[in-house]
Formats: structure tokens, sequence, C-alpha cells
């Protein structure tokens, strides 16, 4: 149970419980506290292999093969002063309220120190929040206690100094994807298997059982998807250099429009101390050049040496192909930027995939031709407009339907999928009420079955467009 009351404090006394609880856990990690004295921690299960600063074991941590169980142990304590932060900031739990306005809830929520166990192994004072926005308010308005988590395995190192540098058999941050808007509980997955396979950055995933204690014992809390995080092993394992500033952009000027630029809408992930946003700016400026309408080779050129226009459009033919509205075209959000040392250009990194696969919302998915996409979305416009970049963009269209996304391989990928983790969804062992965004057991089968006609219908989509 999340044990919320509601109705039961005026608003203005939420700061005051959130401000105690938070004091308390202050003392919990404070090093000089008498009843938990951090340089005292004791770490029985720590080995170097599993615990130290070790090179990242995908064989172990993203399986492809079984569904894992990971359990989270946090005090009741803890427990209540996440949630009363999220009624803080996202109103009541189960309340179906609308989410707050995109930029007025500017703070992550606050990390707490917990255990994790896996294989029977403890990871010590790790660092545990909830993640996302429209994930996460969405599922609390909904009053589904499936909250999406992050880890940070040395969040709290200062307090506590015997886990210095602890990692997770290699990885210090992950994430863990609740599945909002997806019945099929696979898009996370499937999609960021497509991106790799068609030669594109993206992270590793696979599926966790997530088990939560918050003061009662273990309650399974539903079938996750473990995500890579980009900042730290995506970067160190997909790039020769990981030492570039990695940009993850949110807002208006996300979407690259002429005037829209600002230090806010770009994130900074890696070297945050650095005020220096001349990579993007560059892209500004090569892209809204007036060579493009003068010497269109001479533009080409120039953005070429700032952005790794290949890559891009890479992304766009394939995420067109799958149909994926939540990103850039539709949203100003759901990408990386990185400036590669190693070729010194921006690439193009998706993040997010829950809702792809789809028509989508917000009048849906961009057509195979992009005819609808505006000024408002110059990366895509300006580059169609091009005959060099249209005609690259058409021919990795081509390649994506005959090959990665080719609907034999899918579907057979999709059935796979669906036998590996359908016992942990549905049936004696799945999830439950209250932990579940489905309905009734059978929407998971029938999303299943919408994934496989949908990629038979592009197929046809693509054959059509490509007729044209």
């Amino acid at each position: 149970m999340l044990r919320i009351r509601r109705n039961t404090f005026p608003r203005f006394l939420i700061t005051v419980f959130i401000l105690s609880l938070a004091a308390g856990c202050d003392m919990d990690n404070d090093p000089s506290s008498p009843t938990d004295p951090g340089s005292e921690l004791e770490t029985p299960d720590w080995t170097e292999a599993t615990h130290g600063r070790v090179d990242p074991d995908y064989d172990i941590v993203f399986a492809q093969d079984t569904v894992q169980r990971l359990d989270i142990e946090v005090s009741e304590q803890s427990w209540q002063a996440m949630l009363a932060d999220m009624t803080t900031n996202y109103g009541e739990f189960g309340s179906g309220a609308p989410l707050p306005p995109p930029g007025s809830v500017t703070e992550n929520p606050i990390w707490v120190a917990g255990s994790v166990f896996h294989e029977g192994t403890e990871w010590y004072k790790v660092g545990i929040r909830f993640k996302g926005f429209s994930s996460l308010g969405g599922a609390w308005a909904m009053g589904v206690e499936k909250l999406p988590l992050k880890l940070d395995f040395d969040e709290f190192e200062d307090d506590y100094p015997p886990i210095d540098d602890q990692r997770f058999h290699g990885f210090k941050k992950l994430s863990l994807a609740n599945g909002i808007e997806d019945k099929s509980l696979m898009r996370d997955k499937v999609v960021a298997d497509v991106f790799r396979d068609m030669g594109l950055v993206a992270p590793r995933t696979a599926f966790y059982r997530i088990h939560i204690d918050h003061g009662d014992g273990p309650e399974y809390f539903g079938l996750y998807t473990m995500i890579e995080v980009v900042e730290n092993t995506v970067l160190k394992t997909q790039y020769a250099d990981d030492d570039g500033n990695l940009y993850k952009p949110e807002g208006p000027g996300a979407s690259f429009e002429a005037g829209s630029f600002a230090e806010q809408w770009f994130e900074k992930k890696t070297n945050e101390d650095s005020s220096d946003w001349a990579d993007i700016q560059g892209v500004f400026s090569a892209l809204h050049s007036d060579l493009r309408l003068t010497d269109a080779a001479a533009w080409r050129s120039g953005l070429e040496q700032v952005l790794n226009v290949p890559r891009f459009i890479d992304w766009l033919a394939v995420n067109t192909v799958i149909q994926n509205w939540d990103t850039y075209g539709k949203m100003p959000h759901n990408y990386f930027l990185y400036h590669d040392p190693d070729t010194d250009l921006l690439d193009w990194i998706p993040w997010d995939n829950n809702e792809a696969l789809c028509e989508g919302k917000q009048g849906g998915a961009l057509s195979l031709a992009l005819d609808t996409v505006g000024d408002e979305w110059p990366l895509i416009r300006f580059l169609m407009d091009d005959p060099e970049y249209r005609a690259a963009y058409r021919s990795r269209i081509e390649q994506t339907a005959s090959g990665t996304f080719e609907p034999g391989g899918m579907m057979a990928a999709y059935q796979t999928t669906a036998d590996l983790i359908g016992p942990h969804v549905i049936g004696p062992d799945g999830e439950q009420p209250g932990h579940t965004f489905l309905i009734d057991p059978s929407d998971f089968n029938a999303a299943v079955a919408e994934l496989t006609a949908h990629v038979g219908e592009r197929a046809t989509a693509v054959a059509e467009y490509l007729a044209e």
C-alpha cells in the first residue's frame, strides 16, 4: 500500500511534512549520526567483480533470454518522504488530475538511500528515486503504484565512504521504465533493439520483475524494462571517447526552429560545469544559413561540419517507418545529442520509445513522405527539401522495411518476447491490481496482436510510398 491519506492535510502543511521527513532521512544519511555512522557501514557482500568499478557486464545485467528479479528495500520513513514529495509536485495520488504544465516541475524527485538485492547479493545505500514526467505523473494521477524508477549506486558515497564508486556489475546508474501507455510492455525494448540493429546508438534494455519492500515486506510492483543510462555506459561502450558534451534537449529550443535557442532547452548531462554551448549554436547557425537557398552544396557542407547528418537521416527513416509520434517532428523531446570528440560532430541518440509502433496521439505519427512537416521542425523540413538528403532518406526507408523491420522477423520477435514476459504480466504470477496498467488480462494479448498487425501495415505503407 502507498499509505497516502487523501484530503487529511491542508495543502500548505505538505511542505512542512516533507521537510520533517527529509530531515529524518538526512539523519539516516549523516555519517556523524551515532545510530548509523557512514564510515562504519558494513558491506559483507561486496566483491570487486560485483560492486567495484569494473567494465559493465551486459551478459548479467542485460540478459536477453530471461526475466530477472530485482528487489528494492527502503525504510518506511524514506518511502513516505518520496510520496510526500510527489504529492507536492503532482497532487493527490489517484486524483486523475492532469499533468502540471511543462517546466512547472523544475526539480527531480528526491533521492533516498536503500538496498538493492539481485541473486542473493546486496548493494548498499543505493540512491533510489522516482523518474520521468508523463510516465511518472500519469501513473500517479491514475492511482497506479507502478512508478518509474532510477537507481544510482554511488549517489550517497559521500555519506557512506565504504560504498565509494559502488557499481552494479559495472553500472553506476540504471533506469526502470514502467510501460505506461504500452499494454504489450515490450515497446521500449523492441524499439531500442531496432535502432541499434540499424546502426544507431541506443541503450541496451532487459526485462525485470521489480519487488519493493517499503516496510511491510516485498510487494511485486510489476514487470519493468531496465534501460541503460545514456550518460553512463552508453557513451563509454558505444563511442571511442566519452568526454564530449551530452545534451538532453527539452522544450521550444529542442525543435531547432529559427531564433529558439536558449541554454535552458539543452540541459547538459556531462560537463555540466562548462558554460559553452558553441556546438549546439553551431548547428543552429549552419541549419539556418542563407546558403540553404543560394548554394545547397555549401549549405550541406557547413551542416555536415557540425552535425552527423547521415546518422540523423538514419534515425529519421527508422523512426518514421516504425511510427513514433512522441519525439522530434511532433514533440520537442525524447532524444539526446552527443558531441563526439572523435568526429567533432553532434550525434543523435533516440530515447523513451514506449509510445512507438503505433499511429499515436496529437494528430498521429508523421507520414512517410514527411510532407506535412513545417519549418517549425527545420531538421526535417530543410533536409527533406534538399534532393540529396531526400534521396538518402528514401534509401534508408527501403533498407529499414526490408531489413530489421521486415514483417516476418518482427512478428517472430514479438512472439518470442510475448512468450518470455507473458507469465510475469498475466496469470497467477503476473501483475496485480494497483500495480498494472492493464484493465483486463486480455489487454496484453490484444496489444501483442496489434503490434503484429502494425508491422504488416507498415510494410504496405512503405511499398506505396516508394512506388510514388
